[in-house]
C-alpha cells in the first residue's frame, strides 16, 4: 500500500508496536546514499519514527539529516518462508536531529507498506 499523507493505517500502526530491526537511509554530502542497521521506536502520539544509537551524535547518519533534512527508514522480516512471506513497512520524509538525547525524528511524508494484512 503506497499513500502521500502522514497516517498510518491500523495494520501499519500494529506492525510499528512490534520490536524489529530497521535501516536508516541517509544522503552524504556528496550526494551518494548510505544505509545502516538501526534502533528505531514509532512514536504514537505525533505519528513519526525516532532512531538512535550510541555515540550517535558523531554518525555519519546524524550529520547527513543535520544537513539535508531528509531520512528514510525500512522496517521488514518475513512473515514466513514457507511460503515466502515478506512484509514491511517503508518511510520516508523530512527528518530533523533532536540533541537531548541525540537523535533523528522521520515525519512520513511517503509511507509504502506489503504483506501487513
Amino acid at each position: 500500500m503506497t499513500k502521500d499523507d502522514t497516517t498510518f493505517t491500523d495494520a501499519e500502526v500494529r506492525y510499528l508496536s512490534e520490536r524489529r530491526l530497521g535501516r536508516i537511509a541517509t544522503v552524504g554530502k556528496d550526494g551518494t546514499p548510505h544505509v545502516a542497521p538501526v534502533g528505531w521506536s514509532f512514536q504514537r502520539e505525533d505519528g513519526t519514527i525516532e532512531v538512535g544509537g550510541r555515540n550517535f551524535a558523531q554518525s555519519k547518519k546524524y550529520r547527513d539529516v543535520a544537513r539535508s533534512g531528509r531520512a528514510a527508514i525500512v522496517v521488514d522480516d518475513l512473515a514466513s518462508l514457507d511460503p515466502w512471506g515478506p512484509r514491511g513497512i517503508e518511510v520516508r520524509g523530512p527528518a530533523e536531529v533532536l540533541d537531548d538525547p541525540p537523535r533523528i525524528r522521520i515525519h512520513p511524508g511517503r509511507v509504502v507498506s506489503w504483506g501487513l494484512e
